[in-house]
């Protein structure tokens, strides 16, 4: 007589519940380093804006022959910015302010220690 071996194909449900238990970990831990790799590029960004912003304002200054105190807007400098205006990245709005004073940013969301609706300012030197 012949016996028949018999061979299990597929994985027991305690492998599968590990596998996805492991699954579960791993990604609880990648989302918040993720989340918080996107804020720092986002606040990146918004800081090199500001910058593009202070030097566009200053070639303006030079060329019109402008003193600190002198009011400034996005229209009047956007010859001196690069594509003519500046990309958001988190529907930010960006106020230019007088010559002499630094320009800030406002955004709707939370980035790294700015609360919603707090200026954004470019650090100081």
């Amino acid at each position: 007589m012949r016996t028949r071996r018999v061979y299990a194909a597929g994985f027991t449900l305690l492998e599968i519940m590990i596998s996805v238990s492991l699954i579960g970990l791993l990604t609880t831990l990648a989302i918040p380093n993720f989340m918080k790799a996107r804020d720092l590029a986002r606040m990146d960004t918004i800081l090199h804006n500001l910058r593009m912003i202070e030097s566009a304002k200053e070639q303006w200054a030079l060329e019109s022959r402008k003193g600190s105190g002198v009011a400034t807007d996005m229209t009047m400098i956007s010859d001196y910015l690069k594509g003519g205006t500046i990309k958001t990245v988190a529907s930010e709005t960006y106020t230019t302010g007088p010559i002499g004073s630094p320009p800030f940013a406002i955004t709707d969301v939370r980035l790294g220690t700015y609360l919603p609706r707090t200026p954004i300012q470019m650090p100081t030197q």
